[in-house]
């Protein structure tokens, strides 16, 4: 983890009690995963070890999210706001947030106003790679997602090569709204190969990046 060199921890507003609140969101989904505190010491230890550590106000101790449970959060990214008393924490989570089980501390909703505007296709695949990860840990019974981890490899190739035979039928006849589902279909079932592969979907789309920066470099060139 790399920490800015304009980075000063004494510019930081700590309250009267030494206490700074940290709100951490899921650095793939962007979803708010809890509202902790932290103080000088805790920072440090998040800062040097790049997992979240926080201060109990309860018990008045530090604690390193995750050291009993397993539950810990490597940290991507720590923001601090305008007015240098509040931090946004951006971590990759290995497993819940919250000590009841749930993914986030946040997941009562009271109220609901309008409705949410559509999610841009990157948030859509973000959000849909989550939820694979999320169904191979957990194995909800039922699933169908469980269904295919459980049976494996074998059977994750099978559907691939079905839905891109779907996908083939679909263009050749012209068909548009049968292509979307289809290629919707092959493109879950890819991400759950690589899920079953442990190969994040940002690793494919680092090489598409790739091949894109070298074709721009080309086309410069000449």
């Amino acid at each position: 983890m790399t920490v800015s060199a304009s980075f000063d921890i004494t510019s930081i507003r700590f309250d009267e009690k030494g206490l700074i609140p940290a709100i951490v969101q899921d650095a793939k989904t962007s979803e708010v995963l809890t509202l902790a505190y932290m103080n000088e010491e805790s920072l440090k230890q998040s800062l040097e070890t790049g997992e979240t550590w926080f201060y109990s106000r309860s018990r008045q101790e530090l604690w390193h999210k995750g050291a009993t449970s397993g539950n810990t959060q490597r940290i991507v990214e720590i923001k601090l706001d305008c007015d240098q008393d509040a931090l946004v924490v951006r971590v990759l989570p290995n497993g819940p947030a919250c000590h009841t089980g749930e993914e986030t501390c946040f997941s009562a909703s009271f109220y609901t106003g309008e409705k949410e505007p559509a999610k841009d296709a990157s948030d859509i695949l973000t959000t849909l790679e989550a939820l694979i990860a999320e169904r191979d840990e957990q194995r909800p019974e039922g699933a169908y997602t469980t269904y295919l981890f459980e049976k494996g490899v074998d059977k994750i190739l099978k559907k691939v090569g079905e839905e891109a035979s779907e996908v083939i039928i679909a263009a050749k006849n012209r068909d548009k709204e049968e292509l979307k589902w289809e290629v919707a279909d092959m493109l879950y079932h890819t991400m759950v190969l690589l899920r079953e592969q442990d190969l994040p979907f940002e690793e494919v789309l680092n090489v598409l990046a790739e091949r894109h920066t070298k074709s721009d470099n080309k086309e410069t060139s000449e």
